[in-house]
């Protein structure tokens, strides 16, 4: 509606002019989301790269954790393995003073199993040296990643900053002018239309007749009620969708009006 808003006694206030500040209203609030869609989309992401650059910190914590006791495990078995060793060479000095065969064989047994020991200590070293490297390649991978987003994490911030600045002065404007739109709008139907637009998927409580059909649910308008529609001397609503319905002219109306 090009021409000022002024407050009117509700009874002088024509369907037509509340369609058409309805329809506006719509317009405007429309705006509005575009703003909020284009801005909302960025805090997902930036908060997406806080989450994931939280996790790989925590990652890097644990490999480091799980290195350092890979490592004091490998240690554990070097030392394993010099203690078969000493036991070996003992148990093999006593050999040479056993009074039977049962002592021979006895420590014979023991000296066995302390080769058997240093092969598993072998074994497991090896086995830890290998998981080990992998960690550390982790480390690398992860640190590198870290790297990159928190390169992406200032990126995108910086690109936030920028779009809210550009659009705030936009979108105070728009909010400025609904709120003048809104004290045109009767109380009742101004809460209808919030209640309609707030149930909405696309937030459109107030849609055109497009090709015969509802803008919003697209279902058929049978030619009589479009023709009511067109009239403006009622407020209808899709019985479909509940979305309240202007004629696709209401624009052009406006202007000249």
């Amino acid at each position: 509606m090009n021409a000022p808003y002024s407050k009117q006694d509700e009874k002088d206030i024509s369907v037509e002019l509340k369609l058409r500040a309805l329809h506006e209203l719509q317009t405007v609030v429309s705006d509005i989301d575009k703003i909020k869609v284009l801005r909302g989309e960025l805090p997902l992401e930036v908060q997406d790269l806080e989450d994931e650059i939280a996790g790989l910190k925590t990652r890097l914590v644990n490999l480091d954790t799980e290195i350092k006791s890979l490592d004091t495990a490998t240690n554990n078995k070097r030392i394993a393995i010099k203690d078969s060793q000493a036991l070996i060479t003992k148990y093999t000095e006593q050999q040479n003073n056993v009074r039977n065969n049962r002592e021979f064989d006895s420590l014979s047994k023991e000296i066995e199993f302390q080769n058997l020991e240093i092969e598993l200590s072998e074994k497991r070293i090896k086995e830890f040296t290998i998981e080990m490297k992998e960690k550390e390649d982790a480390v690398k991978t992860s640190k590198q990643l870290l790297i990159d987003r928190q390169e992406d994490l200032e990126r995108k911030k910086a690109e936030l900053q920028e779009i809210s600045e550009e659009t705030k002065i936009e979108e105070e404007k728009l909010k400025s002018k609904s709120e003048k739109i809104e004290s045109f709008i009767e109380p009742r139907l101004l809460t209808a239309f919030k209640r309609i637009r707030k149930n909405a998927r696309n937030g459109l409580a107030v849609v055109t007749i497009q090709r015969d059909a509802c803008g919003g649910c697209f279902n058929k308008i049978p030619p009589q009620r479009q023709m009511d529609i067109a009239n403006r001397k009622k407020i209808i609503v899709c019985e479909y969708c509940g979305r309240i319905l202007v004629d696709s002219n209401i624009n052009i109306i406006e202007e000249e009006a």
